[in-house]
């Protein structure tokens, strides 16, 4: 479990798919996560698999996010291995009434900073489509990198990076 000043985070179990396929049913907020067919129970229930695997065996993965005050469910997010290309990545996705409010990159510090302080990590990366400027924002904001353009999950993306020494802890 991963706290920060308004969040609790805390690993998907196989439990949750019901939580996994409401949060991508939002068109608005999968717009930029591959679209709505990324709702499917089928979809979900490989994905939330992959979030569960990468947790036992690599100790981090997505995870849900909920509000301190209220506990709220707001997203989801999380470090996870980038396909093939032995990166990990930091990942987000919120219901859109929390958007604006900074908790994007609230809990996407806080991932940075556990990955980089608790697992050891040298690099971490980012990914998002072109479009999405809310997420680039973001990354930047982080002090995070543009390195290029290219084909992940059949989608055109641009990757961000920042390194161990870059981050500022």
């Amino acid at each position: 479990m991963l706290e920060t000043a308004r969040l609790i985070i805390r690993p998907f179990t196989l439990d949750d798919l019901e939580t996994l396929i409401e949060l991508r049913s939002d068109e608005e907020v999968m717009k930029y996560l591959g679209g709505a067919q990324m709702k499917s129970r089928e979809l979900c229930e490989r994905r939330l698999q992959f979030y569960v695997e990468c947790d036992e065996k690599l100790g981090y993965g997505m995870s849900l996010m909920y509000l301190k005050s209220s506990g709220e469910l707001v997203g989801w997010s999380g470090l996870q291995p980038l396909e093939d290309t032995g990166e990990t990545e930091v990942g987000y996705a919120l219901k859109k009434t929390f958007w604006r409010q900074g908790l994007g990159f609230e809990c996407a510090k806080a991932w940075l900073t556990y990955g980089f302080n608790n697992l050891g990590l040298k690099r971490i990366v980012a990914i998002t489509v072109p479009q999405n400027l809310g997420s680039r924002r973001i990354m930047e904001k982080l002090g995070m990198t543009y390195e290029k353009t290219e084909e992940f999950r059949g989608m055109e993306c641009v990757v961000y990076a920042i390194s161990r020494n870059q981050f500022e802890l």
